[in-house]
């Protein structure tokens, strides 16, 4: 629906493109933007040390449950009927017990991460108002949820947003993902230093 409402504002502003000549516009791709900017970096490592502790916690516990099923399997038939309906029983709780806290496990680690990403987006949004703002952009696009299939690199400014935000927000012991203001791999993100006057740095 984001991609289609996306899709109608595209065509409506072709449309009345006489009424537009003074249109100018910029897009930012904030997921490779949040993947070079320092605090970007440090948020990933942080969740991912994070969630490889509690999955190795869940890994533990998971393999002592399975080598209980395996003992009651080979101990169960020396048993009474009822303390081997009691083990099963029990086996069955913990793995039900598991299996709540590994769903519980997955909701903490999703919204850990969407509470991380929310801080370092809020502080780049200011950051690209202010390009917008100094270079009379009347709109700025997000490369991946405005739907936008095809803008020149001339207009991609995500590595001065990267630039800026890495200069404005250091994070101590943070590496950078690459030298300032270097090109994306991508060949739709070159430097701005190629915009035309009406984007030009």
């Amino acid at each position: 629906m984001r991609r289609f409402s996306s899709l109608v504002v595209s065509s409506a502003l072709l449309l009345a493109a006489p009424a537009f000549a003074d249109l100018k516009v910029g897009y930012v791709d904030l997921q490779r933007a949040l993947t070079e900017v320092h605090e970007g970096i440090a948020a990933k490592t942080k969740l991912k040390a994070d969630l490889d502790k509690k999955k190795a916690d869940f890994e533990a516990e998971q393999n002592k449950l399975r080598q209980d099923k395996e003992v009651l399997d080979k101990q169960g038939p020396m048993m009474s009927e009822e303390v081997r309906n009691q083990k099963f029983a029990e086996l069955q709780k913990r793995l039900f017990d598991l299996t709540q806290r590994a769903e519980k496990l997955q909701m903490e680690m999703a919204q850990n991460e969407q509470r991380e990403l929310k801080k370092i987006f809020e502080k780049m949004d200011p950051i690209i108002a202010s390009f917008a703002q100094r270079d009379g952009l009347t709109m700025m696009f997000e490369k991946t949820d405005s739907g936008l299939v095809y803008a020149p690199a001339s207009l991609d400014y995500t590595n001065e947003l990267v630039r800026t935000y890495n200069d404005k927000y250091p994070k101590a012991g943070a590496a950078p993902a690459g030298k300032p203001g270097a090109p994306a791999p991508k060949s739709d993100a070159a430097p701005k230093k190629d915009a035309p006057a009406a984007a030009a740095k």
